[in-house]
């Protein structure tokens, strides 16, 4: 259970690094925005024009009497825009790194070299088109992965009780699982780490996972949201990646202050006393 603490603790230091870096942050926001703009017009689109594309395709229903027309096509469109919810949720992330792939590599890199005791960051030496083709090929696997546990997860929603209060929380527990390893992606891409490799870092610290990928999954909820956390979110993956691979974390000076500052601290004697 300890590690699920200190996962949320690289959640808050990641935003807690984007705050005393603030032109990081401006520069951090831009690859969010644009997916942002872009699903909300498609789920604008959706929302005006699902029915009709519902209607569309089904129509050998087209003859059914009232209300059975009704009632089928309404739930269906209403699936089609909860499911649609669920693949934006899940997917939101893999396209926004696969956008910002220059953005976050740049973040991801100035994080390394803060923390790092040499200050220095490793570096992939691959050209940028084969960053992304790499990136994009691994967030294509975790995606389909993800949209697995969706499915099954939300078939086993329509369970009597369980499926109102042990799927959700499971189906944040998977979703922040997935976040966590798009996000762990940006740094260990660059330390050249094969998909496979770095899912068996995942597995081998799950409670850590989902110490960090759990609350920010439930924040995601909210596409808004996730533009303006997400640069953090980089920043504090990037953090705990070191960690996974048990690379040195050099302390900031704020984190040393508040150490000092801290009821045991306070509550030590003072040497000579």
């Amino acid at each position: 259970m300890h590690d699920l603490g200190v996962g949320f603790r690289y959640l808050l230091k990641g935003q807690r690094w984007m705050a005393r870096h603030r032109k990081s942050y401006g520069f951090g926001l831009v690859p969010g925005l644009i997916t942002f703009l872009l699903y909300a017009a498609a789920l604008v689109a959706l929302a005006l024009w699902g029915d009709d594309l519902v209607a569309w395709a089904t129509p050998f229903a087209d003859d059914w009497s009232s209300p059975w027309l009704g009632l089928f096509r309404g739930f269906l469109t209403v699936l089609l825009f909860a499911l649609s919810l669920l693949l934006t949720t899940v997917t939101f992330t893999a396209v926004t790194l696969l956008i910002g792939q220059p953005f976050y590599e740049s973040l991801s890199e100035q994080v390394d070299r803060d923390v790092s005791p040499d200050g220095t960051a490793p570096e992939s030496g691959l050209p940028l088109w084969r960053e992304l083709w790499i990136s994009g090929r691994d967030s294509l696997r975790i995606v389909v992965r993800a949209a697995v546990w969706g499915v099954l997860l939300f078939a086993l929603g329509f369970v009597p009780v369980v499926g109102q209060t042990v799927v959700p929380v499971l189906g944040f527990m998977v979703t922040g699982y997935f976040l966590t390893e798009e996000l762990t992606a940006v740094a260990l891409q660059r330390r050249e780490i094969e998909l496979r490799d770095r899912l068996r870092l995942l597995r081998a610290r799950r409670t850590l996972v989902w110490g960090f990928g759990t609350p920010l999954g439930v924040a995601f909820v909210v596409p808004f949201v996730a533009v303006f956390l997400m640069p953090g979110a980089v920043a504090g993956a990037t953090l705990m990646a070191r960690d996974l691979l048990g690379e040195e974390i050099a302390e900031d000076d704020d984190e040393d202050a508040e150490e000092e500052l801290s009821p045991q601290s306070a509550g030590s004697p003072a040497p000579g006393r």
